[in-house]
């Protein structure tokens, strides 16, 4: 993407963020409470996009200002300092900016099911549980088979929050295991491996 075409759209993202901004004043939408919630929703996802893009606009808006200054003697020295700042963070704004344009899977917002089934079912279990917990999540056992090593051959559990699948959604797959059995007196690593499939 050419750099004033990003420009010219992300000028187009902040105005309509600004017009959101607009219509959740107005009476008529502060009057009906569900719409209002909507545009409330959708304000606040398009926020982090909308300051992002002003970062980049105003960047730009920079480094036209730096580039005038090279014709001026006294300038030019500060100019190019400043142009070579602006270019340095560019291209790391536009990868954020791409990243944020990716359209959101609508099971982002939705909780999950974690299943998990292996030997080594246990040590993944806790590690999902203190991870839940730190991101202010809630998480419920539905279903579990312990094993006789002490973990679970197959453990079933809910996980309710803020974004949970958007997370956890890369979860699924087979997970590679390495820990020291509590029967292992030389200290030797066991790997095992257990699958986990994440469902919104």
């Amino acid at each position: 993407m050419q750099e004033t075409d990003m420009k010219e759209k992300l000028q187009k993202i902040i105005e309509a963020y600004d017009e959101l901004q607009a219509k959740m004043g107005d009476p008529a939408v502060l009057a009906d409470q569900k719409e209002y919630n909507r545009l409330a929703k959708e304000y606040a996802s398009q926020g982090p996009l909308a300051k992002k893009a002003a970062e980049y606009v105003a960047a730009m808006d920079d480094l036209e200002a730096a580039k005038e200054m090279l014709s001026d003697a006294d300038m030019k020295e500060f100019a190019q300092e400043e142009i070579a700042s602006i270019e340095g963070r560019l291209p790391q704004l536009e990868e954020d900016i791409k990243f944020m344009l990716i359209p959101a899977d609508p099971a982002d917002d939705k909780d999950i099911i974690v299943e998990i089934r292996a030997a080594a079912g246990g040590d993944l279990y806790k590690m999902y549980e203190r991870f839940a917990a730190a991101q202010g999540w809630k998480t419920e056992t539905m279903d579990a088979s312990p094993s006789e090593a002490g973990g679970f051959k197959e453990i079933q559990f809910k996980v309710k929050g803020d974004h949970v699948y958007s997370v956890m959604k890369f979860e699924s797959g087979v997970h590679r295991v390495q820990r020291v059995p509590k029967t292992e007196s030389q200290g030797r690593i066991q790997t095992s491996t257990a699958t986990v499939a994440v469902l919104p």
